[in-house]
């Protein structure tokens, strides 16, 4: 199956069907009609609790599993196509790698997407300096901590300097430092022109680097949009003035001659018309903004009838 490419990755009504341990409860469903689209040099964040459909829906991008009904596209051509997948890196949540020297390792991965000679040599070498991992190359990486385990893991899926990452978990087992390295590498990757697929546990990582997320939860997709316009609440704003009595607003807090308080969205105007009449200045006014957790906390613990019915986008 084959498309003009709307969409970098694209779930057209999926639906994937397990048999479940317990006879009893018959056929379990990880994946309910679902719908998206990842635009071209993005980076996607994918969320949802555990056993939402989201390991699911990636194993199907990647066709190590068909769909029971529905289907999708990557890159132009239909989900399982071998040669669309030299164009992808792919970074599974439980990395599992040969026992060999490191930098090795990633050369062989590498020469699986058809790399050769010294342009392999050379691209190796790079994502290896990348996530320094250079003093321990020729480390074998059955003596790695599960840390370095995972930078080995995004070495191999960036070697064969792919136009899509499909990423899952990538940085749970890294240190803080690792942590800000791999970010950098994300957001250099999109300024080349990459498409990130990135699917974690890790919120406030998602939210510091992703354009668009999507929240999965019981098979179906729950929420999907930009960051700015998820978080950034339409029933609230913060008002930051200069010279009136902190008693003037409830809740109101003092700080360095500045007055900070919330009001309501209907109340807005009301409040800056009684900062002018006190004879202060407005200094900002701004949208609440809630963070990734509390949205993710909201959608995922709502009722499941609240799902996006099929086709979103």
């Amino acid at each position: 199956m084959e498309r003009e490419m709307p969409g970098v990755i694209e779930f057209v009504n999926v639906s994937k069907e397990y048999k479940s341990w317990f006879p009893s409860r018959g056929m379990v469903r990880a994946l309910d009609d679902f719908s998206l689209q990842v635009e071209d040099g993005e980076i996607f964040g994918f969320l949802g609790p555990n056993g939402a459909g989201k390991s699911t829906a990636i194993h199907l991008a990647m066709g190590f599993m068909r769909a029971t009904s529905g289907h999708g596209f990557m890159l132009g051509k239909g989900f399982g196509d071998a040669a669309t997948r030299r164009r992808v890196g792919f970074l599974a949540e439980n990395v599992a790698l040969y026992h060999r020297p490191a930098e090795q390792l990633v050369r062989f991965y590498g020469a699986l997407n058809g790399m050769r000679g010294s342009s392999l040599a050379r691209r190796a070498h790079e994502v290896v300096e990348a996530l320094g991992l250079v003093s321990d190359a020729r480390r074998n990486v059955r003596q790695f901590s599960r840390g370095m385990l995972q930078r080995v893991g995004l070495a191999q899926a960036l070697v064969n300097d792919p136009q899509l990452l499909i990423l899952d978990e990538p940085t749970s087992a890294l240190d803080p430092v690792a942590r800000v390295s791999v970010r950098e590498l994300l957001l250099e990757s999109r300024k080349a022109g990459k498409t990130i697929f990135l699917s974690s546990h890790m919120l406030s990582e998602v939210e510091l680097v992703c354009d668009r997320v999507a929240v999965v939860n019981r098979g179906r997709l729950v929420r999907l949009g930009g960051i700015s316009e998820l978080l950034e609440s339409r029933q609230e704003s913060e008002i930051l003035a200069r010279g009136v009595p902190p008693n003037s607003f409830p809740g109101a807090i003092s700080s360095d001659g500045l007055v900070r308080f919330l009001v309501e969205a209907t109340a807005q105007r009301s409040a800056l018309q009684r900062v002018w009449a006190l004879g202060g200045e407005i200094v900002s006014v701004n949208p609440v903004r809630r963070s990734l957790e509390e949205l993710f906390l909201e959608v995922t613990t709502a009722n499941s009838s609240d799902a996006i019915g099929k086709g979103t986008t």
